[in-house]
């Protein structure tokens, strides 16, 4: 294991993670009508804290092997996207800018797991549970956003 290359990948995931602690959803959020199946509070930094480790092991497996610049290019966009969200959603309030960054991030994760699968199975099979995540994610934020909207 390169600890260099896990822990660099591990702080462009802090920076994303930071985010939160910024824009915390506060009363404006547990204000807003959602559907019954969203998931408790503390289930999201449990969740986060797993996926970011994931992407970064992942990212750190894939980064070891030649002719892999695509792929890691693919998980900068997908970072990028991911650190987006939070600021859209709960600090300018934008829940349907917010879908669309979400099926931004989602297509991104798409490709990163796609394109890492391709040079690393393992490193593939630790995305899945971040798409599942953002699947998951995406369909709470249009509902959400389908619940809240003003006629």
């Amino acid at each position: 294991m390169d600890y260099t290359l896990f822990f660099t990948y591990l702080v462009a995931c802090g920076a994303a993670a930071a985010t939160g602690a910024m824009f915390m959803p506060g009363a404006w959020y547990r204000s807003l009508n959602k559907p019954v199946w969203t998931p408790p509070d503390w289930l999201f930094p449990l969740a986060w804290t797993t996926l970011y480790l994931c992407m970064s092991l992942a990212a750190m497996r894939v980064a070891q092997l030649p002719g892999t610049g695509l792929a890691l290019a693919l998980w900068s966009v997908q970072i990028a996207f991911n650190t987006l969200w939070t600021p859209v959603f709960f600090g300018l309030r934008r829940l349907g800018a917010g879908l669309v960054v979400l099926g931004c991030l989602w297509l991104a994760v798409t490709a990163t797991m796609l394109a890492f699968w391709g040079h690393d199975r393992v490193a593939g099979l630790l995305f899945a549970p971040y798409l599942l995540w953002v699947t998951v994610a995406g369909a709470l934020n249009f509902s959400v956003w389908r619940l809240n909207r003003t006629s």
